[in-house]
C-alpha cells in the first residue's frame, strides 16, 4: 500500500532510495508507528529524508499521498477505503471525545461510517450541497466538505475548517527549508555552517576529555587537562548594498546579517550603494561624514578573508562602466575597476543576489556583474544558492 507513497516522494524531488524505503517498511512491520498519525509522519520523515532541505518537499508529498479522499474520483475513493480499517478505526477512536463517540454511535460506529460512505457513493448521482445525508458541501453529513460533522470523512476540501475530519493527513512543516525558496535566519545559519575551518585559540578553558583520560591513566590519579575552545577560524568581509532597489529586500538581508554574525567569529562589514566605488561606510546614519576608503579596506583585510557581496546588481549600466556614472557622487574610476580590484584582492569572492535567479537575464547590469566576478560566483539568496556559494568559498565547487 506504500508503493504509491514512494513514487509520490520521488516525483516530488525527494531523493529516496530503495534501501531507505525498505527500512521504512521494516519499521512499519515492526509496529513502530501504526495507529498514531503524528508518530507515523515523524517516523516516515526520519526514515526517508536525509537532508532537511527536502523536508518541505516531503511534507507536500506526504499530504498528497495521505490527504484522505480529497481530489479523488468515486472509484479512487472506494479503492482508498481498502486501507487497513483497524488502522483507520483506532486513529478515529484516539481523537474522539466521549461526546463525539456518543454521536458516532448513532450512525453505527466507525465501521458503519465507512460502510455508509460506500453505499452513498454508489447511490448518489451528481453534486449535492447542504443537508445531512448525501456527500456534498455545506451540510452536516459525515461525508463531504465545508460542513460540520464531529466524525466525518473530508472529500474535496482544500484545507481543514473544524479540524474534526478523521482522515486528514496534510501537515506542512519547515516550509522555509525548501532549497528553492527565500530564507529565514535559522535556515541561513544551516547554509552558512558549510563555511567552517576549525581552529583552537584563546584561553585553555575547555575540558579536554580524551587528554584527561590519557593523563589520568598514565599518572594513576585524576589529572584534569584543558584546551582552547575550538572556533570557526574563517574570516568574512561582508559588503552590503543598501538603498534604492534593495529596499524590498531589507528583511531577508537583515536575516542574513544576523545569521552571519552568530556563525562567524571573524566578521567585518561595510555598506555601499549599487556598485563598489572608492569609499564604503559602516554606519548608514553617517554615510557622508564617516567614510572608509575602499583601498584602506583592501589593505586592512588580506586575501585570506572571504569577501561576500550582497546586492541585487540592478542599476544603470553606466554606474558600472562609465566614470561619473554613480548616481550619488562623481566617481573618477568606474565601478568595474573597483570590482575587479576587489576580485583580485579577495580571490574567494561571492556575490549573493536576493533577486530570483529567473529574473537575472532581464537585467543588463546583472550580466555585467557576473562577467566581472565570474558567473558561477553570483548565487541566489536561497538555501541551494547559499549552499553552492559556501562550497565555492571553501574551494569545493
Amino acid at each position: 500500500m506504500f508503493l504509491g507513497f514512494f513514487a509520490t516522494l520521488r516525483a516530488a524531488g525527494v531523493p529516496v532510495s530503495v534501501r531507505e524505503f525498505l527500512t521504512f517498511l521494516e519499521g512499519i512491520r515492526a509496529g513502530l508507528a501504526i495507529y498514531d498519525i503524528d508518530a507515523f509522519y515523524h517516523f516516515a520523515r526520519a526514515a526517508l529524508v536525509k537532508d532537511e532541505r527536502h523536508i518541505d518537499r516531503f511534507d507536500r508529498a506526504f499530504a498528497q499521498a495521505f490527504r484522505g479522499l480529497e481530489g479523488l474520483t468515486v472509484d479512487d475513493i472506494l479503492n482508498a477505503l481498502d486501507l487497513p480499517e483497524d488502522w483507520l478505526r483506532k486513529l478515529a477512536e484516539k481523537h474522539l471525545t466521549e461526546e463525539e463517540k456518543a454521536e458516532v454511535e448513532a450512525l453505527g460506529r466507525f465501521d458503519k461510517l465507512m460502510e455508509t460512505l460506500r453505499e452513498r457513493l454508489a447511490e448518489q448521482k451528481g453534486r449535492h450541497q447542504g443537508g445531512s445525508k448525501w456527500i456534498g458541501t455545506a451540510g452536516t453529513s459525515p461525508f463531504g466538505a465545508y460542513g460540520y460533522n464531529p466524525e466525518g470523512v473530508r472529500i474535496g476540501q482544500d484545507e481543514s475548517r473544524h479540524q474534526r475530519a478523521t482522515k486528514v493527513w496534510d501537515r506542512r512543516e519547515f516550509r522555509d527549508l525548501d532549497d528553492g525558496v527565500e530564507l529565514g535566519t535559522r535556515s541561513i545559519k544551516i547554509a552558512l555552517r558549510r563555511l567552517r575551518q576549525w581552529a583552537r585559540d584563546g584561553a585553555a578553558d575547555e575540558l579536554d576529555l580524551d587528554g584527561t583520560i590519557r593523563a589520568t591513566a598514565d599518572r594513576g590519579w585524576l589529572d584534569v587537562r584543558t584546551r582552547p575552545e575550538r572556533r570557526n577560524a574563517v574570516k568574512v568581509l561582508l559588503l552590503l548594498d543598501v538603498g534604492g532597489s534593495m529596499d524590498p529586500h531589507v528583511k531577508v538581508v537583515e536575516e542574513l546579517f544576523s545569521a552571519a554574525r552568530s556563525e562567524f567569529r571573524h566578521l567585518e562589514h561595510a555598506y555601499f550603494h549599487n556598485c563598489l566605488y572608492e569609499f564604503v561606510w559602516r554606519d548608514n546614519a553617517r554615510r557622508w561624514s564617516e567614510r572608509t576608503a575602499t583601498l584602506d579596506l583592501m589593505n586592512t583585510y588580506g586575501p585570506d578573508w572571504r569577501c561576500v557581496i550582497v546586492g541585487d546588481a540592478a542599476m544603470s549600466p553606466y554606474e558600472i562602466a562609465v566614470p561619473g556614472g554613480a548616481n550619488e557622487h562623481w566617481n573618477e574610476e568606474t565601478g568595474e575597476v573597483w570590482l575587479r580590484r576587489a576580485a583580485e584582492r579577495w580571490p574567494r569572492i561571492l556575490w549573493i543576489n536576493p533577486l530570483p535567479e529567473r529574473q537575472w537575464a532581464y537585467t543588463q547590469s546583472v550580466g555585467m556583474m557576473q562577467q566581472i566576478v565570474g558567473a558561477e560566483r553570483m548565487v541566489p539568496m536561497t538555501l541551494d544558492g547559499l549552499d553552492r556559494g559556501m562550497r565555492l568559498l571553501m574551494g569545493r565547487a
